[in-house]
Formats: C-alpha cells, sequence, structure tokens
C-alpha cells in the first residue's frame, strides 16, 4: 500500500502579472502533484498573497515542489504548513468545563464551600463517586509505547499522538471521557503497581500498544487487582471485529459459526485474544500458526507460557507442520500477522468458497486484487477495499456499555454480546462484500453499549450502589435526590445555617 497522501500549503507571494500565477501551476503540474486548493490571503497593488494546498506523496515530494516554487521568476515562497502537522498543532485534545463559574454562587457550588459535603458523602459511601464526579464517565488509556501501530517500539512520549487519537475516537464515537496516561517503565509488576495506583478516578482502563507477552501479563495482573474493566484494546478490540465479522461470513456462505475449521496466523497480543474468543463464540476446531509452522504443545521451543497454554486448548486434530498443513480445508483464514505471507496457492487449498480475512496493516497478507475470485468474502484492515476490520467498531461502544453500567470487569460473553451487536447492524443488506458495517456508522456504539451493560448486569458485574443494576428510571431519580441534598447541604453552609 503507498504512503497516504499528505497536503501540505505554500504561502508564497505572486507577482500580479500576466502569465505568472499560470507559471505556478504549470510547475506544480510538472512535477505530478495536484492543486486541490488556493486561498488569495491578501493583495496589493503588484503582489498577491496566496496559500497554495497541494496534495504531495511524501516529504521527498513536498521538499521538490518547495524548491520548484522558489527557482521560479516573480514568486516568493514565504512559508510551508503540513496538514498533518498542522493537525497536532498543541494536542488533539482538552479539558471542558461541564458548568460555569460566572460569581460566587458558582464558586461556592462547585469549590468552597459546597464541595465538602460531596467529599464527605463520597468518604463515607465510595460508589457515590460514580454519580457525583467524572469517575463515572472517564478512562485512563495507559501505554509504554513499545508496540505502537506500525513503529515499534518507540517510547511513551512519542506515542502520545497515538493515544491522543484513541481519546478522540473514545470521546467522539461513545461520548466517554479519555486521558492518556504515559508509563515510562517496562517491569511489568512496576507497571502494574503504577497503574493501580493512579486507577482511583477512572472508570476503567484501556491498555494500548503494549508488546507481547509482556501485554498478558500486564493485563491479567491488573484484572486481579483492581475493580474497574481492564480493556487492552490491541487484543480484545481486533477479536470482537474479527468475530463480528464472521458471524454475518458464515451466514452469508450458508455455514454454522460453530462448524468453521479457522486458521490464525500471528500469535501475538491480537491473534491470542482472538482464537480465544472464538472459542468463547463457540467455535472448536481452530489451528494457530506462526512463521515457525502449527502452534502445537509438542513444539514447546519458542512457546512462552501463553502460548503454550494456548496451544494445548486448541487444534483437536492435533495437527503438527507447517502451516501448509493447517490450511487443507480450512473454512476460514485470519491473518494478523505479516505482509504477502500467505500465497495464492495455499488459499486454493482450503476448502469451497474460503472466508479470508488478511488483517496485516497496511500490506495484507494476501492483497485482495490477488485474492479476486479464489475466495467468497475477503476483508481487511484497509479502507479502500471492502469490509473494514477496525477497532473503532467495538471499543468506543464496549466502552459506553461498561461505564453505563458501572460495570467492574470485561467478560468474554460481554466481548462475545459485542460481536452480535455489531453484526446484527448490517442486517438484511448482507452480501459477499458487505460483512461488517463502516467504522463511521453511528448506529453501532448505542448497539453495542447495551448490549455490554445488559451482559454486565445479567452476570452481576456491576458496582453496588453505582446505579449501575438499575432502570436508567430510577438512576436519573437517585441522581436528582443526591443532587437536590448536596444543594441543601451547599445553602447551609454558605449561609451559615
Amino acid at each position: 500500500m503507498p504512503p497516504l497522501p499528505q497536503r501540505i500549503t505554500y504561502r508564497v507571494a505572486v507577482d500580479r502579472a500576466a502569465g505568472v500565477f499560470a507559471a505556478v501551476v504549470a510547475a506544480i503540474d510538472e512535477l505530478g502533484a495536484e492543486l486541490v486548493g488556493t486561498d488569495t490571503t491578501s493583495q496589493q497593488r503588484h503582489v498577491a498573497f496566496r496559500d497554495l494546498t497541494i496534495e504531495v506523496r511524501d516529504a521527498v515530494h513536498a521538499d521538490e515542489i518547495a524548491a520548484a516554487l522558489v527557482e521560479l521568476a516573480s514568486v516568493e515562497l514565504l512559508a510551508i504548513t503540513d496538514e498533518v502537522l498542522a493537525a497536532h498543532d498543541h494536542g488533539k485534545i482538552r479539558i471542558e468545563v461541564t458548568r460555569q463559574v460566572d460569581g460566587p454562587r458558582d464558586l461556592s457550588l462547585v469549590y468552597t464551600p459546597g464541595v465538602a459535603n460531596v467529599c464527605r458523602i463520597i468518604a463515607d459511601d465510595p460508589a457515590a463517586a460514580y454519580r457525583l464526579t467524572i469517575k463515572s464517565n472517564s478512562v485512563a488509556i495507559v501505554t509504554d509505547g513499545s508496540a505502537v501501530l506500525g513503529l515499534g517500539d518507540i517510547g511513551p512520549l512519542a506515542s502520545l499522538p497515538v493515544m491522543e487519537g484513541k481519546a478522540m475516537l473514545l470521546k467522539s464515537f461513545g461520548d466517554v471521557d479519555a486521558y492518556p496516561v504515559l508509563v515510562d517503565e517496562r517491569d511489568p509488576d512496576t507497571f502494574v503497581d503504577t497503574v493501580v495506583r493512579i486507577a482511583g478516578g477512572f472508570g476503567g482502563i484501556n491498555l494500548e500498544d503494549i508488546s507481547a507477552p509482556r501485554c498478558f501479563e500486564i493485563e491479567g495482573k491488573l484484572r486481579q487487582r483492581l475493580d474497574i474493566p481492564v480493556f487492552h484494546d490491541d487484543q480484545h478490540g481486533t477479536a470482537v471485529c474479527v468475530l463480528s465479522a464472521l458471524m454475518n461470513a458464515a451466514k452469508v456462505t450458508g455455514r454454522e459459526l460453530a462448524d468453521l475449521k479457522v486458521v490464525v496466523q500471528g500469535v501475538g497480543a491480537a491473534g491470542v485474544a482472538i482464537v480465544q474468543l472464538l472459542r468463547a463464540a463457540g467455535i472448536e476446531d481452530i489451528v494457530p500458526v506462526d512463521i515457525d509452522g502449527i502452534v502445537e504443545p509438542r513444539r514447546r521451543a519458542g512457546l512462552d507460557p501463553v502460548r503454550f497454554r494456548l496451544a494445548r486448548q486448541v487444534n483437536p486434530r492435533e495437527l503438527t507442520g507447517g502451516k501448509e498443513v493447517a490450511l487443507a480445508g480450512a473454512d476460514v483464514f485470519i491473518g494478523v500477522s505479516g505482509p504477502g505471507s500467505l500465497p495464492l496457492e495455499l488459499v486454493r487449498t482450503m476448502a469451497d468458497d474460503p472466508i479470508v480475512f488478511a488483517l496485516a496493516n497496511p500490506v495484507p497478507e494476501i492483497h485482495p486484487d490477488i485474492a479476486a475470485g479464489h475466495v467468497a468474502v475477503m476483508a481487511t484492515g484497509r479502507s479502500d477495499f471492502p469490509n473494514q476490520i477496525n477497532n473503532v467498531l467495538a471499543f468506543p461502544g464496549i466502552f459506553r456499555g461498561l461505564l453505563d453500567a458501572a460495570a467492574t470487569a470485561v467478560t468474554d460473553e460481554m466481548k462475545v454480546a459485542a460481536a452480535e451487536g455489531i453484526a446484527s447492524i448490517v442486517g438484511e443488506d448482507l452480501a459477499h462484500d458487505y460483512v461488517v458495517p463502516s467504522p463511521f456508522d453511528r448506529s453501532v456504539v448505542p448497539v453495542v453499549a447495551d448490549a455490554v451493560a445488559r451482559i454486565a448486569r445479567e452476570q452481576g458485574h456491576v458496582r453496588p450502589g453505582s446505579g449501575g443494576s438499575l432502570s436508567s428510571e430510577r438512576q436519573a431519580a437517585e441522581q436528582d435526590a443526591a443532587q437536590r441534598a448536596v444543594q441543601r447541604a451547599v445553602t447551609r453552609q454558605f449561609h451559615g445555617n
């Protein structure tokens, strides 16, 4: 996949003479760039100041355009603005207040003396924090920056733009208030201790971009020590989206989900979680493979405890050998591995009407154009082909539901329910090239949130006294009563009574 085109804005001063601007346009065109916008910011008698927005291939191409503009007679290059950098200027998120402070009365309600009464209420009943503070709608996005997108181990600070983006998505799609928490620590136990100590103000923890196998240990220990949901999106968000698409892919190809023979290539964070969730959904015949072939217990070498345990739980036919053995007659291939790693000749050995999810990004395990005509359902992680598997379908709705229910944990049943919710959005429009909704379909989050909250309440994974297990009407009534009680206490203290 070629790099994403960039838009660069060049501010130039152009002499107001015949043919000068035409020469600018010609120079841009000659270098294979596209002028997508021009804005005259001001004019003087002999010169016009223009902003030229140009779509370029990459940074080298941008420099070539700049050099060409400098060489033109009657043109002066004044400034260059990168669209991506401009979008990140001073960060992409901020804190906003829910009530303005315009006078003494407001100050007394939101700070002193009124806030003291709220603090006492929470000290007596910690669950009241879910009604009276941001905790009820806040998530910490926690990372060490050890496995960032396609960038690898770049450290926590360099990962901050990604974490801000995650916070934007949680807010934009799920109305969840999220904040990046950067933990500069590679020892799993110290990392866990750090998160535990700062978790009190949050209603959930979203682990992000932490390398395997450390991510498994960190998540497991945090779940043991915290009474709020801990969710590693790289694992479980991906797994939920894959399961939802597979539910519909099985339906459109006339198969039963439980009868599928599935090969999962790649046993990192996402691969392990996918296998575990498919098992939770009732699929038994799952064969994990990696670069050395089928992951099975007798191999042992190179298998950490998590992968060794996984190997003992799956592969009921006890296959051994390379991935060609696993793929022979398989119904489904799910790749979360590396580019170009699924040859077409192996696809041809799969069952009739195979389902292929090639999710390596930006270059999938097999390109859709190559697989065309050989697979019944094709999915990738890319937006330029049908059936994009994108985690934004899952995590905003999952956290919305967890927070709505004041949930204390995330379970497999909740994740399966989330997958069913996503799959249901497709409805009667189900087709081979439409087994999963668009990441921008705003109807997804409410459906997923309701499904997750419902299971949390049914399983009893909600905080007593928080309102999470109550009906929405009763929650609203209790919140109103609590607010009136606080206001009465504030009024008495403010007037000295």
